[in-house]
């Protein structure tokens, strides 16, 4: 009795010290131990056309991990291997021996893996819902777990695949418009905190806490696929059969800045991303170059503006000219003397006639105009790496005797396409600035749409002065002009073509050909630019960048069901 007695109060004593003294410690520690949480996986939004053409979507995966500690108490039991009809074994074996058809594996190589060195081992990554589901059907939640993920997918393939960017393994922007607009695309994480089992499967009716996934919101942009496409299919025949280091084209609307198309050359696939392509971003906001003769409508839009020249103002241009102070500039071509107008100038791309017309401008002046009409500045686009180009100082441009003369016809200053091609839009627009934009706006995950903040408006140059420049440049592609490929039937154009030497570093010397242009030249809808880097057929931008331009425009045109011009052009006279 006295033993029986010492027992108890052992007992006892042990008793009142865990649950009284010990009791909350050992409760707090093992509510921790079972207390677990899984996470939720936010729907990335999608990113979509003006259309609605989805152009990146997030469709559900699943990571297979397994427990290889709990695998090897694993008892196959009555189970039957439906593969070979024989028993299933226990531990390791007798899992690999359920998973391998389903994982398409091996039974051994799998085994191997789950008799590995670490506790959890990744079985498969992405594995599609079918997976997911006949791996529930085996009843193995103690031994084998099924993550919820999410994979990013791109249904258009190459279509805009520079624009559109790609997502890392972590479904985390890392390129294009799926970084710029992560905060919109990426939705918030959802999170659900429950008891588990010993096995580490989820009690029962034991969930404490949680707290739902809200799916990210799609982003709307103003590309049409079908342009983009055309686009990009044009640009690389264009690379191909020219020979040249690369391409760009871009589509835009000339009345509220949409941007219909920014293709760039070579295939770019974001489903595929074994090569750094599809980091690279796009070359339309990214390349730097000088704009070289399109440029020279920045000149004649100043000249004409503050009032220092008028379209049928006269000049005898020779081949080579020389400045005041000593500086010589030649044209393209020699050429005789030739007596033109303003107008003739631009249509002819004389530099000479138009160092003439620029030293009438102030430096001051000259340098106001590059900024007004976008140079030096960011474009609004928001592409990652974008450049915001080079444009010399006032101070630069004093000390210096060549730059001033050279930045009247495209050279001594760097610009993206995207600027090069606004310059163009503004005039189009009636001398009116849009800053250019390639989202529309977004869309939650109701389907309510919040447009994008109205772009913005900048004037530039009077409504005067832009219709002057426009007639200016429609004979650019009339008879007489440098482009006469980059007409299209029933519609008035008007552009300028470009030829921009490039000094490469190391030395030497290479071009950039291109062709900028607006159609209807009557009534302005679109404009297309397109540029060649290096191109070896020919150096002229009227040769290898107006076709090009030719077929863009004139499929976009009729795509947006744009009727054909019903009034002739009235050109200036071109020489006196």
């Amino acid at each position: 009795m006295v033993l029986a007695v010492l027992v108890l109060t052992v007992f006892v004593g042990r008793l009142v010290q865990v649950q009284i003294f010990q009791g909350p410690a050992l409760a707090a520690r093992a509510q921790e131990e079972r207390i677990t949480s899984s996470v939720e996986v936010a729907h990335r939004g999608d990113i979509v056309d003006a259309n609605g053409r989805v152009l990146a979507t997030s469709v559900d995966r699943y990571t297979i991990s397994a427990d290889t500690l709990a695998i090897q108490s694993f008892q196959g039991g009555q189970r039957v291997d439906a593969a070979t009809g024989r028993a299933v074994q226990d531990g390791a074996l007798g899992i690999a021996q359920l998973l391998a058809p389903i994982l398409d594996e091996q039974p051994a190589e799998l085994a191997a893996k789950l008799n590995g060195d670490d506790r959890y081992v990744i079985l498969q990554r992405n594995a599609v819902p079918e997976v997911q589901r006949a791996i529930a059907k085996l009843d193995l939640q103690a031994y084998v777990r099924t993550e919820l993920t999410s994979r990013r997918t791109y249904p258009a393939g190459v279509v805009a695949g520079t624009l559109v960017g790609y997502v890392d393994r972590d479904q985390v922007g890392q390129g294009g418009l799926e970084r710029a607009y992560e905060d919109v695309l990426a939705g918030t994480d959802g999170k659900v905190v429950f008891e588990r089992g010993r096995d580490g499967v989820q009690i029962p009716n034991s969930e404490q806490e949680s707290t739902p996934a809200v799916p990210g919101g799609d982003v709307v942009l103003t590309i049409d696929a079908d342009v983009q496409w055309k686009a990009e299919e044009l640009i690389d025949d264009a690379v191909s059969k020219s020979g040249s280091a690369y391409g760009i084209a871009v589509v835009q609307d000339v009345r509220d800045g949409t941007v219909l198309a920014v293709a760039d050359s070579g295939d770019v696939d974001p489903n595929d991303r074994s090569t750094s392509a599809v980091a690279n971003g796009s070359r339309a906001v990214k390349d730097v170059f000088e704009p070289g003769s399109t440029g020279k409508v920045i000149t004649m839009a100043a000249a004409l503006e503050e009032g220092y020249w008028a379209p049928d103002s006269q000049f005898e241009v020779p081949y080579r000219f020389t400045t005041p102070n000593g500086e010589s500039f030649k044209d393209s071509h020699e050429h005789p003397l030739q007596r033109l107008t303003l107008a003739g100038v631009l249509a002819h791309s004389s530099n000479t006639g138009t160092v003439q017309i620029g030293e009438k401008i102030p430096l001051d002046v000259r340098h106001d105009y590059l900024g007004k009409f976008g140079f030096g500045q960011q474009t609004g686009l928001g592409l990652p790496g974008e450049s915001a180009g080079i444009v010399p100082s006032e101070q630069t441009l004093a000390n210096d005797s060549r730059t001033p003369y050279t930045i009247l016809f495209g050279q001594g200053v760097a610009v993206n396409a995207m600027q090069a091609t606004q310059v163009f839009s503004t005039v189009a627009n009636g001398g009116v600035r849009v800053e250019p934009s390639l989202v529309a706006g977004t869309r939650d995950a109701e389907g309510t749409f919040s447009a994008a903040d109205a772009p913005t408006e900048t004037r530039v140059v009077s409504e005067k002065t832009a219709d002057s420049v426009m007639r200016m440049m429609e004979s650019v592609v009339g008879e007489e002009g440098t482009a006469a490929n980059a007409r299209v039937p029933g519609y008035r154009v008007a552009g300028k073509t470009g030829t921009a030497q490039m000094w490469l570093p190391g030395g030497g010397t290479t071009y950039m050909a291109s062709f900028i242009g607006v159609a209807p030249a009557d009534d302005p809808r679109y404009t297309v630019s397109v540029f060649l880097r290096s191109p070896q057929s020919s150096i002229y931008g009227g040769v290898v960048a107006a076709p090009v331009f030719s077929d863009l425009m004139g499929y976009t045109l009729q795509k947006m069901d744009v009727p054909p011009s019903t009034t002739p052009a009235d050109p200036y006279d071109l020489t006196w």
